[in-house]
């Protein structure tokens, strides 16, 4: 996974109000979950604030951060988990940074990316995507930029599902009748398979 710094202060207050504050400071509040938990076992937050400016490369990407957080001198790796938009404008509200370390698993959305040239595609059908992302299980260390697929041998009318798939060292979370991929026919295959079975 690609890696990625930023700085913040810890948050003396926190609330709807005092959030709407830093907003108009142009920071955005933050806050961190790691191994500290509270006395009724629920996770404690660390609350922060990171300036807007810092996270747009994170943020506004397709791309899977491990994001190396430096909160009042204070050193953390950690992944983005959740993260709020405004509804209408679009602007960064708040994220949940969830922290990692090289052992411990966490389950994060990965890109997936096709490879190859379908033999359905070659055969007049039109390749789909049908998820962009799917959920893996793994120590961060071991998790890839992205999942490639080979869909060279893909035929016309077929799919690959998650249950099709295996990843070394990964355990994949999405459940696995999803549909990941499919080549559909085209009105061109599908002239060309009756063209074909009136020859026959």
């Amino acid at each position: 996974m690609k890696e990625f710094s930023v700085s913040g202060q810890k948050r003396a207050t926190t609330g709807k109000k005092a959030a709407k504050e830093l907003r108009k400071e142009g920071l955005v509040p933050c806050n961190l979950y790691g191994e500290k938990k509270g006395e009724n076992g629920i996770p404690e937050a660390l609350a922060f604030a990171i300036p807007a400016t810092q996270l747009r490369k994170v943020v506004y990407s397709p791309d899977v951060y491990v994001v190396n957080l430096t909160i009042d001198g204070e050193a953390h790796k950690a992944v983005m988990k959740e993260l709020q938009f405004h509804p209408t404008t679009d602007a960064l509200l708040h994220i949940d940074f969830y922290e990692v370390n090289e052992t411990k698993p966490i389950t994060i959305g990965i890109p997936v990316k096709l490879t190859g040239h379908a033999q359905g595609v070659r055969d007049g059908g039109r390749l789909s995507q049908a998820v962009r992302q799917l959920n893996v299980t793994a120590p961060y260390k071991q998790i890839p930029e992205a999942l490639e697929i080979d869909v060279t041998n893909l035929a016309l009318g077929k799919a690959i599902k998650v249950a099709d798939l295996n990843f070394e060292g990964l355990e994949i979370a999405t459940p696995a009748q999803v549909v990941v991929c499919s080549v559909k026919a085209t009105r061109a295959s599908r002239s060309a398979a009756a063209a074909e079975a009136a020859e026959a």
